[in-house]
């Protein structure tokens, strides 16, 4: 069985955020996705280029898409394009603004 684009989106539905309870999907990180036989390829971006949690965030995708049926390897391309919050999702909004977060 062969994964899709939308198995590997619904996946990373569940990957949040270290420091808000929104998907790194929804936050806008996850700037190119890609399937090629087994391999998920991901492109990544983060909210600022210091961000302490780079590692962690890549780690928290690479092992979610493995666990994604048909995917073998993972390959995450760390790209540095601009952040903003216009990259939030209706959704995203919605959750951090509930929270305070302007």
């Amino acid at each position: 069985m062969n994964a899709t684009i939308e198995d590997l989106e619904a996946v990373l539905r569940g990957v949040q955020d270290p420091e808000y309870p929104v998907s790194v999907l929804d936050m806008g990180l996850i700037r190119g996705l890609a399937v090629e036989g087994h391999t998920a390829r991901v492109r990544l971006t983060y909210t600022s280029m210091g961000c302490p949690c780079k590692e962690m965030i890549a780690d928290d995708v690479r092992d979610a898409l493995l666990g994604v049926a048909g995917i073998e390897r993972v390959e995450v391309e760390e790209v540095f394009e601009p952040w903003t919050h216009g990259n939030l999702t209706r959704r995203a909004r919605r959750t951090l603004a509930e929270l305070g977060v302007t």
